[in-house]
């Protein structure tokens, strides 16, 4: 690199969403010259790529904002948290500009007017896969940006829009390159995954010389040729969903849907305008697991929701005893600033109820994923390798993504590397962790 090359400090919190908005912007500021400093002391800039869900997480970003203003004074915001510039102004007044989430062109014109680049071609070298922030091994692709469901607790749509479809060509340019470069496993990622291409009619666009529909089905199957390891997150429980399950059965995407079911109460999840129902997500679950009985499916969930009685959370207790799924995380109901679910006039339900019912979801869930681990014990699993150590590593198998689910302890007679994808016989197991030998 450049001696005279301007150097940018960067802070990515948030969602995997972000994650990706964040390379995106590290690789244009690669692609233009700019070095990327490991610390704000020294920097000549810092870029903070904020989340604004939920008032920790706006907690979390205007901390960091404060943080870097201290530590180096010249600060760009973007993300999430910059869809609402008079929070920040408030209390950071002295920030350089500010821009809203997706907004690429916006930051980098703050970028430039605040640090002009250096472009030096001799010293400018970009992989073609771009900047990542992930392990070599992993990584997000994200397939549209916003959404166009308006569920009462969340504000998505406020912040980052209506659903905008990427074209099927350019996702799967983008995945080829990444396989390319070594990445063994790709997360498929977006707001609302299987509504992928509705906004632009399912569409199709040119890739190796042949036309692909900007449908989940057809970007699942083409993704499923790489090669590589391919995971579903953030999958509603549309009927079109089942299309893509054989395509599991078959080894040509990983047997894996994150799916964030939210409830199971017909009256709490009509308060929270979910696009989904209770007993009909049963049934789909059933005929998911028939056509590949290997399904892991893991899934979010919120408790205390304003209004919700004993009723409808015995019902929630009921449907996970009914589903099994896999993982679960399970949140507090917390107001956030702009959502409806603050308007809707219903009886809000004590923090003491909520944490009550957290933790008696929790114990309900842990004994099933704690059965449901204890199956695996005797298998041969394939298990890619997050973290070695000499003979000994952490991996995870098809059924866990990387830091929501768990993970594999592994025993080797030969050094394991990041990346490998070895085949590990199970020994033990807890309700989060497997333990096994190499073979």
């Amino acid at each position: 690199m450049s001696a005279a090359a301007p150097r940018v400090s960067f802070v990515s919190l948030g969602c995997p969403k972000a994650l990706v908005d964040s390379e995106r912007i590290l690789t244009r500021l690669r692609a233009e010259g700019y070095e990327i400093a490991r610390k704000h002391d020294g920097a000549d800039l810092v870029v903070v790529n904020t989340c604004g869900f939920l008032d920790s997480a706006r907690d979390e970003s205007l901390d960091a904002i404060g943080n870097a203003l201290s530590e180096n004074g010249r600060v760009i915001v973007t993300g999430c948290l910059g869809a609402e510039p008079d929070v920040i102004r408030a209390r950071h007044p002295n920030v350089l500009a500010i821009t809203g989430p997706q907004a690429y062109e916006s930051v980098m014109a703050a970028v430039h007017e605040a640090v002009p680049p250096s472009h030096d071609p001799l010293f400018d070298l970009l992989p073609p896969q771009g900047v990542k922030l992930t392990p070599r091994h992993y990584a997000y692709l994200k397939i549209s940006e916003g959404c166009n469901n308006r569920c009462s607790f969340c504000i998505i749509p406020a912040l980052r829009g209506d659903l905008v479809s990427r074209p099927a060509g350019d996702v799967l340019r983008e995945a080829e390159k990444l396989a390319k470069a070594g990445v063994k496993e790709i997360m498929v990622i977006s707001q609302d995954t299987s509504a992928y291409g509705v906004d632009i009619k399912y569409q199709t666009s040119l890739f190796q010389e042949r036309e692909v529909r900007a449908k989940f089905y057809d970007l699942a199957k083409e993704l499923g040729d790489l090669g590589i390891w391919v995971r579903m997150h953030y999958v509603y429980p549309y009927p079109h969903v089942a299309e893509v399950i054989p395509l599991m059965a078959e080894g040509k995407i990983l047997p894996y849907l994150d799916i964030p079911f939210q409830h199971a109460s017909p009256a709490v999840l009509k308060n929270m305008r979910r696009p989904a129902h209770g007993e009909k997500t049963l049934e789909r679950i059933r005929g998911w697991r028939q056509d590949c009985p290997d399904l892991a499916i893991r899934s979010t969930f919120i408790v205390g929701f304003p209004g919700e009685t004993e009723a409808d959370f015995e019902m929630l207790l009921d449907w996970l005893d009914e589903a099994r799924i896999d993982r679960a995380g399970c949140f507090k109901y917390e107001p956030v600033k702009g959502a409806r679910s603050n308007d809707l006039g219903l009886e809000q339900v004590p923090q003491e109820i909520k944490e009550a019912r957290w933790h008696r979801f929790m114990q309900r869930q842990q004994k099933i994923a704690a059965a449901k681990q204890q199956a695996k014990v005797g298998k041969r699993l394939a298990v890619i390798i997050d973290e070695a150590n000499g003979l000994t590593a952490k991996g995870r198998s098809k059924y866990d993504a990387p830091e929501i689910d768990g993970s594999v302890h592994i025993q080797s007679r030969r050094p394991l590397r990041s990346g490998d994808i070895v085949t590990v016989k199970i020994d033990r197991a807890d309700a989060y962790d497997l333990y096994g030998a190499a073979v």
